[in-house]
């Protein structure tokens, strides 16, 4: 097994990787914590909305500090978009949007087997039933990853326009009907997103065979057998 170590990932690509996490679990944090009906926190409860309206002194400075780092958020990534459109946004797009569907759900299927049950049952599984034990290679992204990330970035439109019509909502936007509609369509994206957050972490950061990925998001490199 060779030690050599590839490069995957350049110091921009590290920066707003870990940029849009902070602002993530930031923007989660806030958000739960301007929620303060009991119906609409089935697991935290009360007990966060007044938790955070303590650290951060009010209410209104929850708010107002929930929107500020939504707009550096939002604000970061489109210079990101337009400085890096050739070199970083484009060939990302590129590739979580090109899917082998032959390939691809064979990934998932062996995956997936090998990750609950592991590598010797993936084999013997495959003997038995006939079909390919070995995992499909894959592209710079694997299928996992680009489910993850098709998702995330329309979601993520989804909640800077959601969140801007929220944040004018007392200022020049009148119409409540769109208000409310805002609301609701802004809570259950993030929850959707936030669905998938978890699904990633849990690959990236506790799955043995994706463990490289993870520490790539902090070294850049990743070992020679594993890209």
């Amino acid at each position: 097994m060779s030690d050599e170590q590839i490069k995957r990932h350049t110091p921009v690509t590290i920066f707003i990787h870990w940029f849009n996490a902070f602002c993530w679990f930031f923007l989660l944090a806030t958000g739960l914590g301007l929620i303060g009906n009991e119906q609409l926190q089935p697991l935290v409860g009360t007990w966060w909305p007044s938790m955070m309206r303590i650290i951060f002194g009010s209410g209104e400075m929850l708010l107002v500090l929930h929107i500020i780092c939504g707009l550096v958020w939002t604000v970061v990534f489109l210079i990101y978009a337009v400085f890096g459109a050739k070199q970083y946004v484009i060939p990302f797009l590129k590739e979580i949007l090109a899917v082998v569907p032959s390939r691809d759900v064979m990934w998932l299927f062996t995956k997936q087997i090998q990750m609950t049950m592991g590598s010797k049952t993936l084999e013997r599984m495959g003997k038995i039933f006939g079909f390919d034990a070995k995992i499909p290679d894959q592209g710079f992204y694997n299928v996992g990853q680009k489910i993850f990330a098709v998702p995330s970035i329309l979601g993520g439109i989804v909640i800077v326009i959601t969140g801007i019509i929220m944040a004018l909502s007392n200022v020049c936007i009148t119409d409540t009907s769109v208000v409310q509609w805002s609301i609701l369509i802004h809570f259950v994206t993030v929850g959707f997103v936030f669905a998938g957050l978890l699904i990633h972490i849990f690959m990236a950061s506790i799955a043995i065979g994706e463990r490289p990925a993870f520490i790539s998001m902090f070294t850049g490199t990743v070992p020679e057998e594993y890209a």
